[in-house]
């Protein structure tokens, strides 16, 4: 509506200017202050209508860019691994980006200048073709001459656009990726190699930008070139009417000023059509570039049935089976855990615990009708509801370059607040942490770095489980969180998980035998499959897989404990 306004405005604007020129070169000049007043009014409105449509348009620009991020962002959240396997994260993070920006430019400068286009050249014609119709035809003869090149142009752009970006995303996987694994280049001595990967990717984004580059260079003078050419042909032809005068057909000065000022007022759109056609084709391909992201299919999805009013912690699982392509990573997987109690799941490397793990708190597209909480199939389910009942501490403990009292209170609305503070510290004891983070130089104000950088493996995976304990899920699920701890810190811990499975459901994937005696049932997966299950006396009573795993276990611990004792009486 401003846009529309403006050119309104400018039209007026150009039958003035006729008025007053006409004026000064007829019989009374004088006349001439009527419509020169009315030129100053028009052009004050002109003047607060152009502001207010830059205003409100690139604000809306800025508007849409934060509204996708915002989407784009909860879309991510939703999307599961095999969507992540094939993107990598250095894609995503120039998609959301430099792609969003390219889509802001689109819907803010790109809608404006194609919208003025539109605006100006029918505000021009009304007057152009009012003062001369064949001089109007003759001035836009180059017409298809600059829509034959601005189509031919666009479809090189577009393309170049989209290489030009899938360069970008490239490039910033590899910063990212020496970002992240920074020590490893350096443990490893391999800088030089990262930096000829670093070079390839540099030298493509590179040719892929100076070939953008010289597309778009070659718009504007292309575009120049052919509305030049029509200014020749209004000077040409429209002089020579002017040369003629109105008794003979031709035109007055005023007429001939405000054919040239709607002319110039049209050219001048023209001119900076090329620039748009560059905007509006690198948000196209941007958004495409973002559009791969929303229109990729989630794994795991919600349930429509309501939420529970109350979860109390009883887990089922009946029948599970769960593939990777045609190989089963698990088969027929079925157990119980009452509500309160613990159940220790061992096996392998390689047995499918941890692939359990993640289908029991649906991180994974667990199939429906196989995991019950409560009775009621978490497919089912809202995935918020699943999430706040279930706890899960994976694995590979993730930080984020934060603090460490935000690490460990991630779950809480108000972590600084004085209660989150004691939990905190309660949560930090419990994982027995505490100590060395009353070590480090800001004690839990330390930030830890680009995923836990500056901590040690152990300290990162005692902040992880200090984290799902304060939590206070229904149901905590704890994959291998004492892979990385010595024997007296693991009895520590221990003692804390026993104090946690009186409050809750426990389900501890682990692989030692003395964190598993603690749960109140064991199971033992071997290839995907249940093996045996019962308590840790009557499991090494059957003399299977688990005894076994107890012999090797307790053998290596009297080696240990040989082994110091050898070497202190060594020189005897």
């Amino acid at each position: 509506m401003a846009l529309a306004l403006f050119q309104a405005a400018m039209n007026r604007i150009d039958w003035q200017a006729k008025a007053a020129i006409d004026a000064i070169f007829g019989e009374d000049s004088t006349a001439a202050w009527v419509p020169a007043a009315l030129m100053l009014g028009l052009a004050a409105a002109a003047f607060a209508t152009r502001v207010a449509s830059r205003w409100f348009l690139f604000n809306a620009g800025r508007d849409a860019e934060y509204d996708l991020r915002a989407r784009l962002l909860d879309r991510l959240h939703l999307l599961g691994t095999g969507f992540f396997r094939r993107m990598s994260g250095g894609e995503i993070m120039s998609r959301a980006t430099s792609d969003l920006q390219q889509v802001r430019m689109l819907l803010g400068f790109g809608v404006l200048n194609l919208v003025n286009v539109a605006f100006a050249t029918a505000s021009a014609l009304q007057v152009m073709a009012s003062v001369s119709g064949m001089l109007t035809l003759a001035c836009m003869a180059t017409m298809p001459l600059l829509i034959l090149a601005s189509r031919t142009l666009s479809r090189g752009l577009y393309t170049r656009m989209r290489q030009n970006q899938a360069a970008l995303g490239r490039l910033t996987e590899v910063v990212q990726s020496n970002l992240a694994g920074v020590r490893v280049v350096r443990s490893f001595g391999i800088e030089d190699r990262e930096r000829e990967r670093f070079d390839e990717a540099n030298r493509a984004y590179l040719d892929a930008s100076l070939a953008l580059a010289r597309l778009r260079g070659s718009l504007g003078p292309l575009m120049g070139a052919v509305s030049a050419l029509g200014i020749l042909i209004f000077f040409w032809y429209g002089g020579a009417l002017l040369l003629r005068g109105p008794d003979d057909g031709g035109l007055s000065p005023g007429s001939f000023f405000a054919f040239w000022l709607a002319l110039a007022r049209m050219t001048w759109p023209m001119l900076a059509l090329g620039f748009s056609l560059s905007v509006l084709q690198r948000g196209r391909a941007s958004f495409a570039r973002i559009r791969e992201i929303f229109d990729a299919e989630p794994e795991v999805v919600d349930g429509h049935e309501p939420a529970p009013d109350r979860v109390e912690g009883s887990l089922s699982v009946t029948g599970l089976r769960y593939a990777h392509g045609a190989k089963d990573v698990l088969r027929d997987v079925s157990f119980e855990v009452p509500a309160g109690h613990s159940l220790a799941i061992v096996g392998r490397t390689g047995s499918g615990k941890s692939t359990l793990a993640k289908l029991l708190a649906r991180l994974l597209a667990t199939p429906a009708g196989t995991v019950r909480i409560d009775g009621r199939d978490i497919c089912a389910l809202p995935l918020s509801a699943v999430r706040s009942a279930i706890g899960y501490a994976q694995q590979d403990a993730f930080l984020f370059s934060t603090t460490v009292s935000r690490n460990i209170g991630l779950a809480f609305d108000e972590p600084d607040s004085a209660e989150s503070v004691e939990r905190i510290r309660e949560g930090a004891t419990d994982a027995q942490v505490l100590e060395e983070v009353l070590s480090l130089p800001e004690r839990f104000d330390t930030v830890v770095g680009e995923r836990g950088v500056q901590l040690s493996g152990g300290q990162k995976q005692r902040v992880a489980l200090a984290r799902a304990m304060v939590w206070e899920p229904r149901i905590l699920i704890l994959d291998d969180p004492l892979s990385a701890v010595d024997a007296r810190t693991e009895a520590a811990i221990l003692d804390a998980i026993e104090r946690q499975a009186q409050r809750r459901t426990v389900v501890l994937i682990t692989h030692r035998v003395a964190a598993a005696a603690r749960c109140d049932s064991i199971l033992v997966l071997d290839e995907g499959r249940v093996v045996e299950r019962g308590s840790h006396e009557s499991l090494l009573r059957a003399n299977g897989i688990y005894a076994a795993f107890a012999a090797e276990q307790q053998r290596q611990g009297e080696l240990e404990e040989f082994a110091p004792s050898r070497a202190s009486g060594g020189t005897e």
